[in-house]
């Protein structure tokens, strides 16, 4: 986290949370269509299926260290980028999951009190 003097650390750009979380599949997407791939021949580099990709693509499916890994190797970008966004979706997600975050809250209540 960037921290400046005299500045809410919440409120630098590089701090913020987006509203709506970003699954890596949105970021692929755009790569694959700024690159002009196809997402079947895509896929077919990957060895994978192409309705799987696509699940990849529309956020329907995690992006897996293996994914992660296979699409350094068809792209060319670091593995760790999607690893990273994917935690930082999963992230998002379970924090804006009211019931999770209850649930969480009663378990630090109970550590509290040991």
């Amino acid at each position: 986290m960037i921290t400046l003097k005299g500045v809410d650390p919440k409120m630098i750009a590089n701090n913020l949370t987006p509203s709506e979380p970003i699954h890596p599949g949105e970021m692929i997407k755009d790569e694959i269509e700024y690159r002009g791939l196809s997402q079947r021949k895509l896929a077919a580099q990957m060895g994978i299926s192409p309705t799987l990709l696509n699940e990849i693509l529309n956020g329907k499916r995690a992006v897996s260290t293996e994914y992660a890994l296979l699409f350094e190797a068809a792209l060319g970008i670091d593995a760790e980028i999607w690893i990273r966004q994917q935690v930082r979706y999963d992230m998002q997600v379970a924090k804006s999951n009211k019931t999770f975050m209850e649930k969480l809250a009663n378990i630090r209540k109970l550590v509290a009190a040991l």
